[in-house]
């Protein structure tokens, strides 16, 4: 299975829409017959891919797969079907299809007499496919908030200048971590000030092979002369919209993980919503003493009321240091206030 993931994570492999799956056929000794693995959407799945190299030797094998096999029929056919038609004798899968439409795999081939085994490094797989699992099982995107700020928690100061709060060790990853989500969210507030092109670029202002769709929240007109709008990448714009029903939107667009990187009136929204999920957090050497905090109104007037956060990392980068975290759920016995 281990090998099967190390297929699944290969280089280059797309982040998404689909899932990244890697398969490993084994014969009667246990020797590898063959193995596959998905590159993306409409290419052969992990099981074909393996299934098709193995030919005729596939018959009475085992598939080890990282994914339990889907069962419908969407760019390509259905696992199932492929495997039952080579005769393989015993599927070992690791996670299961969280995805309704998909799902039904594992059962379906335990009817046709195929022994299947489930669950096997499963932690693993799904985090290998965090975005796209979070986002079948919530029927959401995955929010990370990305700030920037001062050791004050200012992420401006006072006259509004921003550039730079971080270095650009801190920069450089903010970029390669664009290059990773689907979409880039800010508010019309940021968009006026700033003029952020939210494209993913390299150290050298190159920009990087994969971009994501940038996204702007707010009723206020993004001027036609606006970076946003130089065709660098897709651009979205819901002037009515809340945090919810942009998510909703984004989701249909097959939008699985969304990077917010608006000012402190668009992160209370997501926040107060329940709508931000992970968050990447910049931390500079530095203070401000004034000027615009990271975050606005809560509506949280007791420290015994905070919004909690578990942190999952803590490093350096440059002068700076990163925090990742993920946000601790309400306690819904509880209100805010």
């Amino acid at each position: 299975m281990r090998h099967a993931l190390e297929l699944a994570a290969t280089p280059g492999v797309p982040l998404g829409p689909n899932p990244r799956v890697g398969c490993v056929l084994l014969g009667a000794g246990g020797a590898t017959l063959a193995t596959g693995y998905h590159r993306g959407a409409g290419t052969a799945h992990a099981e074909v891919d393996a299934l098709t190299k193995a030919g005729t030797a596939a018959r009475g094998a085992t598939a080890v797969v990282t994914l339990e096999p889907c069962n419908h029929s969407g760019r390509t056919g259905p696992c199932v079907d492929a495997l039952l038609a080579a005769g393989v004798a015993r599927v070992v899968f690791a996670q299961s299809d969280p995805n309704p439409v998909a799902a039904g795999g594992a059962a379906r081939l335990a009817e046709h007499g195929v022994q299947v085994v489930s669950g096997l490094l499963a932690d693993e797989s799904a985090a290998l496919n965090e975005a796209w699992t979070f986002a079948a099982e919530q029927g959401r995107p995955m929010v990370t908030w990305k700030v920037a700020s001062t050791l004050d928690g200012r992420i401006a100061a006072a006259d509004g200048s921003s550039r730079w709060v971080t270095g650009p060790q801190a920069r450089a990853q903010v970029h390669a971590l664009r290059a990773e989500v689907d979409a880039v969210l800010i508010g019309t507030g940021t968009a006026l000030a700033d003029d952020p092109s939210l494209t993913a670029r390299d150290p050298e202002g190159r920009p990087l092979a994969r971009q994501p769709l940038r996204v702007v929240m707010g009723r206020r007109e993004i001027p036609a002369t606006a970076a946003l709008r130089d065709g660098a990448a897709a651009l979205r714009i819901f002037p009515e919209a809340t945090p919810g029903e942009a998510l909703a939107a984004l989701g249909r667009e097959d939008v699985q993980h969304v990077l917010l990187e608006g000012g402190p009136t668009l992160a209370a929204a997501f926040l107060r919503a329940g709508l931000v999920d992970r968050v990447t957090w910049y931390v500079a050497p530095k203070l401000l003493g004034a000027g615009k905090s990271a975050v606005g109104e809560l509506g949280i007037l007791a420290v015994d009321r905070a919004m909690d956060l578990r942190i999952t990392s803590v490093t350096r980068i440059g002068q700076d240091v990163r925090m990742d975290a993920t946000m601790v759920p309400a306690d819904p016995s509880s209100t805010r206030g």
